[in-house]
């Protein structure tokens, strides 16, 4: 058998083309041979004619009943197409390797192919790596593995925050500590609840890290935590216009307990004027005469 790629491509692209003298394609010997030519095609660093192997090969196996190889195949073309540099292919060449572990019902390598995509595209593509983060988080989560989306969290938040997007970054952190709730990982909730606080704050919405410290507040664990503890000090700091205290709370144990992006962010609070907090009461809502409450 020869052992030139580009002819054991040949071969094999003819046994699964249907002719009059062939009624059957024949995937079982041209996925072997597709096998071959993506590793040969890969040592000789022939990328393009790489990447275009592994894709017939992870059909081959398709077509073999067999979404475990195809996955794997697939993979493989992934890590090819960054080679390239080729982000959009990348992203969907691990998405498709997601799907085919899915159908092998197996959602940890199924949310695995995801995680390593989003890390490929982060500084690519990064609105689509977190994306990706956000996709294999729930893939796990639908498998009742909350627990195991807890660093993918982190990472989707950690692009939020270098894209500025605070918000989403903050709402990234909520969703993680609804996961860590239902997986009953307490501390980890807690450590989220706070992170999304300070994160609001270093956006400079003092409103919305009071709302969101508010409804946290509803939830026992964090009633009852340092982190909140932690919290209500920040918040009362803003609240007097108290630069020099809103610096000494970024500087304790509790905050030096959280990741690193939600560190550095703290460590640069406060952000903006907070004088103009200082003595500002909430406003009131109107009276209702019909309320009798």
């Amino acid at each position: 058998m020869s052992s030139d790629p580009d002819k054991l491509i040949a071969k094999a692209d003819k046994l699964t083309k249907l002719s009059l003298t062939r009624w059957s394609a024949d995937w079982k010997s041209a996925t072997v041979l597709y096998e071959q030519a993506a590793n040969a095609f890969r040592l000789s660093k022939k990328h393009e004619k790489a990447k275009e192997a592994f894709e017939k090969a992870s059909k081959g196996q398709e077509m073999l009943s067999s979404p475990w190889d195809a996955a794997k195949h697939m993979e493989s073309a992934a890590t090819v197409a960054k080679e390239l540099g080729n982000w959009r292919e990348v992203a969907d060449f691990y998405r498709r390797a997601s799907e085919l572990y899915i159908e092998c019902g197996r959602s940890q390598p199924a949310s695995d192919a995801l995680a390593k995509g989003a890390r490929a595209l982060e500084d690519a593509l990064p609105e689509d790596a977190v994306k990706l983060y956000i996709d294999a988080c729930e893939t796990l989560e639908e498998d009742g593995k909350e627990q195991m989306a807890f660093d993918l969290y982190r990472a989707a938040a950690s692009v939020y925050l270098k894209l500025e997007m605070y918000t989403d970054a903050a709402t990234v952190l909520l969703r993680w500590a609804l996961a860590a709730d239902k997986c009953n990982a307490t501390h980890s909730q807690c450590k989220a609840y706070l992170s999304a606080i300070i994160v609001y704050l270093y956006a400079h919405d003092f409103q919305q890290a009071e709302k969101c410290h508010n409804d946290c507040c509803q939830i026992e664990a964090f009633l009852n935590s340092d982190q909140n503890r932690c919290a209500n000090k920040l918040l009362s700091a803003y609240s007097d216009g108290d630069v020099e205290e809103i610096k000494r709370v970024a500087q304790s144990s509790t905050i030096s307990n959280l990741d690193h992006a939600i560190i550095r962010h703290a460590r640069k609070l406060p952000m903006g004027d907070v004088t103009s907090l200082k003595g500002a009461a909430p406003e009131e809502e109107p009276l209702d005469e019909d309320d009798l409450t």
